[in-house]
């Protein structure tokens, strides 16, 4: 057919017994006014790579005009001539532009908990789930270093370099994973900034730590604070404590590899308060009745209500202080403090050599290198007799009588 024209594109009909048919344009090879039942009519770009022909639509005839419809016709025209694929490089288009990054995050995800240690898997899954949701419906592909960068910005902002930081490394994982899986080129989080730490140098005083002692309850919270207070132990250590870890005729908690930091078995000594707190907790049971092996929480991970826990807990605090006068709040602390005050006291206070502190906090620097082919001591008794001692200085800070040896009361715990 040659040339249409906006009359014939207006009169044309689908034949007698036809669903769909197509009438060819001769000024642009291809070129075809597609008619369909129901009188829909649309121009369509049909060519052929390889041995497979392939259709492009252009637009509706009522949207386009002949002339119109002709010069889009003539580039995808050229283009085919040059040994493209116009509908196959829409397709692709198309593709990407599904894959975005929330699109991808499970996956990844996914992933990482396989490789991850519990708490370290709760930090990427925030990371990326709550710091960067604004690259959530951004197609993974159009995702640029300013985009990254505005996240990290948003974040220093309104946490801290630290934290700015720690999403960096994660969102950077996440990049580099989908360069691997043939998702992206490059990485995006490449070369934004990473801003300076300053270490964490918060060292609690006995009066914040008989305050905090004194502003928890007897419930789980309370009995892992209670513990990690005790022990100077991780909080994960703890909170996703099993019976199965717990020896109690032994005094002593034993985790494998796969649930300490540094991937070595790790013995947590019990000194007699923090047995005592154990010994009392009830055991769990599931909602079928058996046995639950986790000390704390019927999740897989144990206690998991820590923020909203810690959260209550500043909020007491905050109320005895009103209730005392006190005009000014607690300087901010976490739980990680404890295991600061625990070293620092154990070093400066109590006279215990710095190998046997390292061993009390999971450490392993001093047996590292010669030392650890060497040296497989556990100084099991050594830690016992060094955490009983910081059981008996604990008791005299809550007691508010420094020196003398108070006991640390017995934990009721409840379920």
């Amino acid at each position: 057919m040659p040339r249409l024209t906006p009359q014939q594109v207006s009169t044309l009909t689908l034949p007698s017994g036809k669903t769909d048919a197509l009438y060819f344009d001769d000024a642009v090879p291809g070129l075809a006014l597609r008619l369909r039942v129901g009188g829909k009519k649309s121009w369509v770009f049909q060519y052929r790579v390889g041995n497979r022909q392939r259709r492009l639509a252009l637009g509706a005839a009522t949207a386009l005009t002949p002339h119109e419809a002709r010069k889009r016709a003539a580039v995808l025209h050229a283009e085919v001539k040059l040994g493209r694929d116009p509908a196959g490089d829409k397709s692709e288009a198309q593709a990407r532009a599904s894959e975005t990054f929330q699109a991808i995050l499970p996956l990844f995800l996914a992933r990482q908990k396989e490789r991850l240690r519990p708490r370290a898997f709760v930090e990427v899954e925030r990371h990326l789930n709550t710091h960067a949701k604004r690259l959530h419906h951004v197609p993974l592909v159009e995702i640029a270093r300013r985009d990254v960068a505005g996240v990290l910005t948003g974040v220093a902002a309104q946490l801290s370099g630290a934290s700015a930081n720690r999403v960096r490394t994660s969102l950077s994982s996440l990049f580099s994973w989908c360069i691997r899986e043939g998702l992206l080129d490059n990485n995006p989080a490449a070369w934004t900034e990473r801003r300076e730490e300053a270490a964490r140098k918060r060292l609690l005083t006995g009066e914040e730590l008989r305050e905090i002692w004194a502003a928890l309850r007897d419930d789980a919270y309370g009995t892992i604070v209670r513990l990690l207070i005790l022990t100077g132990a991780r909080r994960e250590e703890i909170g996703a404590l099993r019976w199965s870890e717990v020896g109690l005729d032994e005094s002593l908690i034993t985790l494998p590899p796969e649930r300490t930091k540094n991937k070595h078995e790790y013995e947590i000594v019990l000194s007699p308060p923090a047995l005592a707190i154990l010994k009392s907790r009830t055991r769990l049971v599931w909602p079928d009745g058996s046995a639950c092996d986790l000390v704390f929480g019927r999740g897989a991970r144990g206690f998991s209500g820590w923020v909203g826990s810690k959260a209550d807990l500043d909020g007491r605090i905050s109320e005895a202080r009103k209730a005392t006068a006190e005009t000014t709040g607690m300087p901010a602390w976490v739980l990680h403090d404890f295991r600061r005050l625990v070293s620092t006291t154990l070093h400066d206070q109590l006279g215990v050599a710095p190998h046997i502190v390292e061993s009390i906090l999971g450490h392993i620097g001093h047996q590292a290198g010669t030392a650890g082919r060497y040296n497989l001591a556990l100084y099991r008794e050594e830690k016992r007799r060094a955490l009983e001692r910081w059981s008996v200085h604990l008791a005299a800070i809550i007691s508010g009588k420094p020196g003398a040896k108070a006991r640390i009361v017995r934990l009721q715990s409840r379920t």
